[in-house]
C-alpha cells in the first residue's frame, strides 16, 4: 500500500475518532434529555453516519485492495473485512448491523426510534474504538 493509499485510510480513521468524541457527552444522557434535544438528536444521527459511513469505505477500500470483488452491500462489507482479517470475525459480527443503521438514518425508513439511535451511541465508543485500533494494527502489517 503505498504512503497516498494508507494517508486515504488514516483521514477516515481520524473522522471516526474525531466523532466519536464528539458522541461522547450523548452517551451520558438520559433517554429523556436525549429526546427532548432536537439539535442533539440530528447531530448524533449524522455524527453517526458519518462514522459508519467512513468504516464502510475503508471496509471497502481494503476489500478492493487486497485483490477482493467490492461487497454486495455495507453489511458485507464489515463480514469481508473480517473474514480478510482486516479486523478480527467477532467484531465484524457486532459491527456489521450499524450498516442497518445507517441505512435507517440516510434513509430515514418509517419512524426512526430514538432509543435505538442513543443505545447505539454507547455501543459505538466502544465497538468502534476497537475497530479504529484494529484497523491500525492490519495497516502496521503492510509492508
Amino acid at each position: 500500500m503505498s504512503p497516498v493509499e494508507e494517508g486515504i485510510i488514516r483521514r477516515k480513521l481520524a473522522a471516526i475518532v474525531e466523532n466519536l468524541k464528539a458522541l461522547e457527552p450523548i452517551a451520558g444522557m438520559t433517554q429523556r434529555q436525549y429526546l427532548d434535544d432536537l439539535y442533539k438528536r440530528k447531530a448524533t444521527e449524522r455524527l453517526l453516519q458519518e462514522l459508519i459511513e467512513a468504516a464502510i469505505d475503508i471496509n471497502t477500500y481494503l476489500t478492493v485492495q487486497t485483490g477482493h470483488l467490492v461487497p454486495d452491500d455495507y453489511y458485507e462489507s464489515f463480514i469481508k473485512a473480517g473474514a480478510l482479517q482486516i479486523i478480527s470475525s467477532d467484531l465484524a459480527e457486532k459491527l456489521a448491523p450499524s450498516a442497518g443503521l445507517r441505512n435507517r438514518l440516510v434513509h430515514e425508513y418509517n419512524t426512526l426510534e430514538h432509543s435505538m439511535v442513543l443505545d447505539a451511541v454507547k455501543k459505538a465508543g466502544e465497538l468502534y474504538t476497537e475497530y479504529v485500533r484494529q484497523v491500525e494494527a492490519y495497516l502496521e502489517k503492510i509492508p
